[in-house]
């Protein structure tokens, strides 16, 4: 008896009753790093990789979000605060852009700042693209993905989840 209970734990994650349970106990991330230079955009967990996937950014690439409308990607300390599931690119969760610091930088500037800034998938119609998406950087700022991959990333990475981007 004790080797058919065995037996009926082990095999539980295949049984689809039990997917959820299964995807429950896959390692969450507690911090997220992008390497604009790299387009690289790393999970990590207590330091360690998790999943790494090549990303697109604003279609300036190159250097710190100045003011709304500039096209580039925001580089400092944020949070992963929020999550649109029907956001109109395949799922998006939001950064907390701008920051003190950006909000004091524009300030100074004269300039206003964006405050749209997510990670997402992509727009209805593209979705067969795939990691292609990656190819050119095409955003208006936002860290974009494949679907597929959005998918993971909304899976592993919780709420509150610090992320860092970097030049």
């Amino acid at each position: 008896m004790a080797n058919i209970i065995f037996f009926l734990a082990a095999i539980s994650c295949l049984l689809p009753a039990t997917m959820a349970e299964c995807r429950m106990a896959e390692p969450q991330a507690d911090r997220v790093l992008v390497i604009k230079s790299e387009q690289n955009l790393v999970l990590l967990k207590r330091g360690e990789i998790l999943r790494s996937f090549r990303i697109a950014l604003g279609r300036q690439p190159v250097g710190n979000k100045l003011c709304r409308g500039d096209c580039r990607t925001p580089e400092g300390t944020y949070v992963l605060d929020y999550r649109n599931p029907h956001s109109k690119f395949y799922h998006s969760i939001h950064i907390s852009y701008p920051n003190n610091a950006d909000m004091a930088r524009a300030k100074k500037r004269g300039v206003t700042l964006g405050n749209d800034i997510m990670i997402h998938g992509l727009p209805k119609g593209f979705e067969n693209l795939g990691e292609l998406q990656s190819e050119r950087n095409w955003t208006k700022g936002c860290i974009a993905v494949s679907n597929e991959e959005m998918d993971e990333i909304w899976r592993l990475v919780p709420n509150g989840t610090p992320i860092e981007i970097r030049p």
